[in-house]
């Protein structure tokens, strides 16, 4: 009796942790200012998953994004924004490409869309891997024709990757909720 009770309150324990990921996820976006408002006019191009509001649940990943955005624009401040994202709601409307680790064609991907030559079909969010400066150095050797497909992807899996949820449409969008910023130096 005591094992059937133990079991049946841990799969409920299992079960409430399943549904508290997929009813809200804190995302953050790093940057030299504070984002309450995403403006997708604003994004640069050539980026992983191209031209799109990029944010991450890793607030270290954020902090270290709002650093090189700083020194990138030469300006003095840095800036992690907070956002709340109800991806239960958001798997059910939007159009929704997911890369759950660096493969084939996530590389392709990826490639294509670092070179703006991306011409496959249009989704609202894409979420997967990051290309942080290490794997950005594995992907220009790659691009070089150094590396083949099967070399580069053996190099990413020793790699530490992050994620990246990049919102491209306003649809997208409207699923993301402003909480709150703050400065790097004010780590909550």
């Amino acid at each position: 009796m005591a094992y059937l009770l133990v079991s049946s309150i841990l799969q409920s324990m299992e079960i409430i942790h399943i549904i508290l990921y997929y009813i809200t996820v804190i995302l953050y976006h790093g940057s030299n200012v504070t984002v309450e408002s995403p403006n997708l006019t604003l994004s640069r191009k050539n980026l992983d998953f191209g031209s799109g509001f990029y944010t991450t649940v890793y607030k270290e990943q954020a902090i270290d994004f709002s650093r090189k955005v700083m020194i990138r624009k030469n300006s003095k401040n840095q800036s992690v924004s907070i956002y709340d994202f109800d991806i239960e709601k958001a798997e059910s409307i939007l159009d929704i490409l997911r890369f759950p680790a660096p493969n084939e064609l996530w590389l392709d991907f990826v490639h294509q869309n670092r070179r703006n030559i991306y011409t496959g079909k249009l989704y609202d969010l894409i979420i997967g891997p990051v290309a942080n400066d290490d794997v950005f150095a594995t992907l220009i050797v790659y691009e070089q024709g150094i590396l083949n497909t099967e070399q580069t992807l053996i190099a990413l899996k020793v790699k530490e990757l992050y994620n990246q949820y990049v919102f491209k449409t306003q649809k997208a969008l409207s699923f993301l909720k402003y909480i709150n910023s703050f400065k790097p130096e004010e780590t909550p």
